[in-house]
């Protein structure tokens, strides 16, 4: 059925309007075509954003590998499914086809079973970009234990944070990983965020970099030799459509990190969809998402997208700067990959590097070329397509987040005509709408306001694990009946969106959120400081850096202002983790603040970005003086 293959403009609108005027018949159609269901469903949707309850396929049963494995096996045994491309080029690629994926997934799903884990139980993964991490998801998919993945760069007191938060029975690790010309000590972080977490009762510990580690007595055991025992055989538990597959963790812009719990059914049907469109895959195509498995692009775009679809997806586990800044082209060109999927951060660190490296390798079997994690510059996209995509190739700017699971408004190649900067269009079955502060709608082209939408999607998160409240309030309190998405956008002439940033206090940096209040809590340990608070401003790579602004305790302390400085960005480190650190640091006489208390980041946002035209009135704050200042000392 042509609905599932979007193959030009007037169709797309076609089955958007289909999709927007009757979304139970859509979804259903969509739904019962191209899935493996054990028991069909007693009704396609059921919701209400006032409580928030979202329910799709409710009364089906499945299990999402054997729709991502079990199916594929009749006509796609020996293709690839994961082409595992080594941190060290001289390191052979690993080619794991259907076949081998399917014995590999049921003898891990087995080993997880011989050590107690059950349907429902959580299994917290800590594990670097190598093949053990996808077949990890997918056999605790396969038993119906809730995976929760932890980014394998985030710090001990993060990842602790994350397994207590979740109460995981079980941690998956590796002895270390490889990060270019470095090593990580896994295992040893995972030891150290152990002291605090009293419900773990086994480490099952992969092989990677073969170094010396401790291994504690009836906790700890090698994962190898257990799979080398387990059988190939292991059925799939058959899980209802609202069950929880997984829990990725995304940071709040207040207090503790967030728990986004994700269902089975509506997000498999969901993610597959939009990698079948989103990137026009076709059969045996070579499909390379960059991200790390540990977000929710890795997720839905390196996993259970390209799984779904019969895809050849590549699980990279280097860096873009390894050997050198010519290793994206390189794997492009080794692999002939066909759809490549990147972060505007990666894009411009490699511009900053020239084309002299691009040249070097053949980019011809490139059709698609996409950008996720932030919205991307002008100057970055231009760069991306006329040197990588050689003006042929078309971008997909997509723009969605943890919570939505997976693409909501993006172009969709050789479909929807691009417009640097813009996301364009919502993808079928998306209605976005933009509203004002005052909470009304904004009809019309050309305005701006914030992101909403009105209407559920089969993947959008059901809860944060353990604290329903916290998700009414975070993303359905702000506007009536809507899903909030805490972002700012504009609506051009033609309808097309574009992302201008977010409106709460989390910044994007290289792509990943980061919530400013626990690193400025972070801050606040240090026995020298008194307060803290972190803005973004704008920076060449990252798109957005950090800067902080902190007050002392003692304001004429003679401290070396540099040793506090780098006490400042190990403290982060320790406690969040090296993505967080501070790019400036200004030390300050006090903070603007509101006359109930409230810091004014907004001004602090404008300094930082040299932006000081139009401060606002700043009178009526409750120390107007410190302003001036903290615009004399600036960075």
């Amino acid at each position: 059925m042509s609905n599932y293959h979007i193959k030009h403009l007037e169709e797309y609108y076609q089955v958007y309007r289909k999709s927007i005027r009757d979304p139970e018949n859509f979804w259903e159609e969509i739904a019962g075509e191209h899935f493996l269901w054990r028991k069909k469903w007693d009704k396609v949707l059921d919701w209400d954003f006032k409580k928030p309850e979202i329910k799709w396929f409710e009364g089906a049963q499945l299990n999402i590998t054997e729709n991502c494995i079990d199916r594929h096996l009749t006509t796609k045994s020996d293709q690839t499914a994961i082409l595992f491309e080594p941190n060290d080029p001289n390191e052979e690629a690993e080619h794991i086809t259907y076949g081998q994926l399917h014995k590999r997934v049921n003898q891990f799903a087995n080993v997880l079973k011989e050590q107690g884990v059950k349907r429902g139980d959580r299994v917290c993964i800590y594990v670097p970009m190598i093949p053990e991490l996808a077949i990890s998801l997918l056999a605790c998919a396969r038993i119906g234990a809730i995976h929760s993945v932890v980014f394998a760069g985030f710090s001990s007191k993060a990842l602790a944070t994350r397994i207590n938060d979740s109460d995981c029975k079980m941690v998956i690790t590796a002895d270390g990983s490889y990060r270019g010309s470095k090593t990580i000590d896994l295992k040893g972080i995972v030891d150290e965020a152990l002291k605090s977490c009293k419900g773990v009762q086994t480490v099952l510990v992969a092989k990677r970099i073969n170094s010396e580690i401790t291994m504690k007595a009836g906790r700890d055991k090698w994962l190898q030799p257990l799979l080398d025992k387990a059988s190939y055989k292991c059925k799939a538990e058959i899980m209802n459509a609202e069950d929880p597959l997984f829990i990725l963790y995304t940071s709040g812009s207040t207090g503790k990190p967030k728990g986004m719990v994700h269902t089975t059914g509506g997000y498999m049907v969901y993610t597959a969809y939009t990698f079948k469109n989103a990137f026009q895959y076709k059969e045996n195509d070579v499909y390379w998402c960059t991200a790390d498995i540990g977000w929710i692009t890795g997720h839905s775009y390196i996993v259970y997208g390209p799984l779904a679809n019969g895809a050849t997806t590549v699980l990279f586990e280097g860096v873009p700067s390894y050997p050198d800044f010519g290793r994206f082209w390189d794997i492009v060109d080794k692999h002939k990959v066909n759809q490549f999927y990147t972060a505007p951060t990666a894009i411009r660190a490699l511009a900053k590097q020239g084309v002299e490296l691009i040249q070097k390798y053949d980019l011809s079997s490139l059709k698609v070329l996409g950008s996720v994690g932030e919205p991307i510059n002008e100057e970055a996209w231009h760069w991306y397509n006329d040197n990588v995509g050689k003006s042929k190739s078309p971008i997909i700017d997509s723009w969605w987040q943890t919570e939505t699971g997976g693409i909501m408004i993006t172009p969709i190649p050789y479909v929807t005509p691009t417009k640097p900067t813009y996301a364009t269009l919502p993808f079928i079955g998306i209605q976005p709408c933009l509203m004002d502060e005052e909470g009304k709608q904004l009809k019309g082209n050309q305005v701006d306001g914030r992101l909403c939408i009105k209407f559920p999607w089969p993947s959008i998160a059901r809860t944060i694990w353990g604290n329903h409240q916290r998700y009414k309030e975070t993303y359905f309190s702000a506007y009536d009946n809507m899903y909030f998405t805490g972002d700012g956008a504009l609506r051009d002439e033609v309808g097309y969106y574009r992302i201008t940033g977010r409106v709460d206090d989390v910044i994007i940096v290289s792509g990943h959120n980061l919530g400013t209040a626990p690193i400025e809590d972070a801050i606040n340990e240090h026995p020298a400081i008194s307060e803290s608070a972190i803005v973004g401003f704008p920076h060449d790579i990252k798109g957005s850096a950090l800067y902080g602004y902190i007050t002392l305790k003692d304001a004429g302390e003679s401290r070396n202002h540099e040793n506090l400085r780098k006490e400042i960005n190990q403290l982060i480190s320790d406690r969040i983790g090296p993505i967080s650190k501070l790019d400036k640091i200004q030390f300050t006489t006090g903070l603007p603040k509101t006359r109930s208390g409230k810091i004014m980041r907004r001004i602090l946002r404008k300094i930082a970005s040299k932006d000081t035209s139009n401060l606002g009135d700043t009178s009526t704050l409750l120390n107007p003086e410190c302003v001036q200042d903290i615009m004399d000392n600036a960075l």
